[in-house]
């Protein structure tokens, strides 16, 4: 069969390429100590940055929203899925957000896959004017796949253009808006970059979009319950106040669930819920998922939530003091994320499998997800990681780089 013998060779070039991904089994709850494979291994990989994945209220909450909603919604949100347990979140999202998107509403969804992809395509159709030229999308060059994925799907449906901007380079980005004839303009980009670890320049691209009356999406999946005082994001953190923002945050990362929100002025989000493929053509989540994050939420702004905040940063800190490579490149991110680049796809792959057999789980993380020649291990913190925990990798880490120099001098001497 044709099919078959052609996914075998592009199989046999994903090997030979060191591209080929593996699925790792865990057995265990999410936490710092999961069991992988049957191997316990200290894993800085995941994105629970605040530890709430396994926390016990959650679990506890969970539980009373499956005894109270059932087990699923049984339809999606605009026949019969739409539970009060929804309705209760969305509001509660929308408050967290209101201080910085004036009217703010909220939209709950499966996924954040599914968020971006509604955002970008329904507010990309708000020009009835479909003729090329009329809409145009501006999307950060580092932008996850999702977002990505999301500005093509709209320039498919609406014919919008597009334009790649890169977040260190604002000036080339304003003298492109400034000759743009598009009606209806749009900047997309994440707010936490996710495998660089970095943030991107929202009071700028806010200034920009004010100045050329530009919506701008900010996809905040990695810097929800993280960044601000009361870990309501990055509009938050930099105290930005405008009706051009649509925010969207993640609520399976920090706030340790499933999910995701768009929160945008009323109108706006009324238009989206009307527009947006994926709500409405996806059964709604189980209530009881949403029930549970109603306690997520009081966590992540309570006393506790802040103390989780502090204690993850107060790692980040010691990592970005203390971890001295000679020949490997560290990042300088001041977030959970913190990528150590290697290069090649091999040698990221053989130092992954080396710290597995040191006793932690970090994957390598290869193109496509990041560019050529920039294969990483991505390494995240969480709250629940302790100092000495990441004091005990920064030695782990420095031991392997000089085996591995060694056997590169060797195999060339």
């Amino acid at each position: 069969m044709y099919a078959l013998n052609k996914a075998q060779a592009r199989l046999t070039e994903l090997d030979q390429d060191f591209l080929r991904r593996s699925l790792r089994t865990t057995d265990s709850p999410c936490e710092t100590s999961p069991l992988v494979n049957g191997q316990r291994l200290k894993a800085f990989c995941s994105n629970d940055y605040l530890g709430l994945a396994n926390h016990p209220d959650l679990i506890a909450a969970l539980a009373a929203g499956a005894k109270r909603y059932g087990a699923g919604s049984g339809a999606s949100h605009l026949i019969s899925g739409h539970s009060i347990a929804h309705e209760n979140l969305e509001r509660a999202l929308a408050t967290l957000q209101a201080p910085y998107i004036p009217h703010a509403k909220a939209l709950f969804f499966c996924t954040g896959y599914l968020a971006n992809l509604s955002a970008i395509t329904a507010l990309a159709s708000l020009e009835n004017d479909s003729a090329k030229g009329s809409t145009t999308i501006y999307s950060g060059k580092l932008n996850h796949a999702s977002l990505i994925d999301g500005v093509r799907l709209a320039v498919a449906q609406t014919k919008a253009s597009t334009v790649i901007f890169d977040h260190h380079d604002l000036l080339d980005l304003e003298h492109k808006l400034k000759l743009d004839s598009a009606t209806l303009k749009i900047i997309v980009t994440d707010g936490v970059f996710s495998m660089d670890g970095d943030l991107a320049p929202i009071t700028e691209l806010l200034a920009l979009a004010e100045r050329y009356d530009t919506l701008l999406i900010v996809d905040d999946a990695h810097g929800f319950g993280v960044l601000g005082e009361e870990g309501c994001g990055i509009l938050e953190a930099l105290d930005l106040h405008s009706q051009r923002l649509i925010y969207i945050g993640t609520l399976g990362k920090a706030a340790g669930i499933s999910g995701a929100f768009i929160c945008g002025e009323s109108t706006l989000i009324e238009f989206i819920l009307q527009k947006a493929r994926p709500y409405i053509y996806s059964t709604a989540t189980p209530p009881a998922i949403a029930h549970a994050l109603l306690s997520s939420l009081q966590l992540i702004t309570s006393a506790e939530g802040k103390q989780r905040r502090q204690q993850l940063y107060n790692l980040i800190a010691i990592w970005q003091a203390e971890m001295v490579f000679s020949s490997w490149e560290k990042m300088s991110s001041n977030t959970a994320i913190q990528p150590i680049i290697l290069g090649e796809n091999r040698v990221a792959l053989a130092v992954a499998q080396l710290l597995s057999e040191a006793g932690y789980w970090i994957p390598a993380i290869r193109p496509p997800t990041v560019p050529n020649g920039s294969a990483r291990l991505r390494v995240t913190f969480s709250a629940s990681h302790t100092v000495v925990e990441v004091r005990a990798l920064i030695s782990t880490l420095q031991q392997i780089e000089l085996k591995v120099l060694a056997s590169k001098e060797k195999l060339h001497g």
